[in-house]
């Protein structure tokens, strides 16, 4: 069964120490295969697990990959006391020798630079990788049967669509027949009839539409990334479509083609939506 592009996937856990992890995917029509991550500061060591992990199961589409973690551990004071006691020392030096009074606070110590800073709570990414694994696995499955129940719309509706361009078609064939062997009957030499023929004649492209929906709806059937076929398909079909168009001649045939390039119109911009 075939498969939208568009679909959404949400997970999130607590994975102690390190706080709450949510993983959001979000994908999206795309010509090729495309994965875009947002991963929190530091971890770009795991985007390219996270990135092998997505592409695994979609082989088209644009894929936004949005990583946050939450209430872990905050960053801690970190005074540097050896570079503080040197400070002190060389104040002091100064001091004596220059007899300053002034004595030294708390205050100006701290913000000489170097002693006062905070340290980050360093988490490491090998431990916690395989917490975040399961979350994108998990948001996966979200997102694929969304994907997947997207197709299944998407197949009932080009497999109407397409019947109903092989009913349209019938029609004009079918009148094509009549209206033709009424014009011809009326012309007065073989040789009117043959010009008229070679100009108007759409037998050619009838037939090569017809071909064209019912390999458009055995396509449909397949299992796996068919939009690209698909979307070559309907352009064949628009081909034909705008050839019979420019040699019809007769009202209702005409009338019935444009129904056609509109239904084939629909078809292709729903096609863009299949991976």
């Amino acid at each position: 069964m075939i498969s939208s592009m568009t679909g959404f996937g949400s997970k999130e856990r607590a994975i102690l120490p390190y706080g709450k992890i949510c993983v959001e995917l979000r994908s999206s029509n795309h010509k090729f295969q495309e994965t875009v991550l947002h991963l929190p500061e530091g971890f770009l060591s795991l985007e390219d697990k996270a990135k092998k992990e997505i592409e695994s199961r979609m082989k088209r589409g644009r894929v936004t990959c949005v990583v946050n973690i939450t209430g872990g551990h905050a960053q801690s004071v970190f005074i540097n006391k050896r570079l503080l006691k040197d400070y002190i020392l060389a104040l002091k030096n100064i001091k004596r020798q220059f007899q300053i009074q002034d004595s030294l606070n708390i205050d100006t110590l701290i913000h000489l630079p170097g002693v006062l800073s905070l340290a980050e709570n360093k988490v490491s990414k090998e431990r916690i990788w395989p917490g975040l694994k399961i979350l994108i696995q998990q948001a996966l499955d979200e997102l694929l049967k969304m994907r997947q129940k997207e197709g299944r719309a998407l197949y009932a509706y080009l497999k109407a669509r397409s019947e109903s361009l092989k009913s349209s078609l019938s029609i004009i064939k079918q009148r094509f027949k009549k209206a033709v062997q009424k014009k011809i009957s009326q012309m007065r030499t073989d040789e009117e009839r043959v010009n008229f023929l070679k100009d108007t004649d759409i037998t050619e492209e009838v037939e090569r539409l017809t071909f064209h929906i019912n390999n458009f709806q055995s396509r449909l059937a397949k299992i796996g990334p068919i939009g690209k076929e698909l979307d070559f398909i309907a352009q064949e079909m628009q081909r034909e479509a705008n050839t019979m168009s420019a040699k019809s001649w007769d009202v209702v045939i005409s009338s019935r083609v444009v129904e056609i390039k509109s239904q084939i119109e629909k078809l292709r911009e729903q096609v863009q939506n299949i991976e």
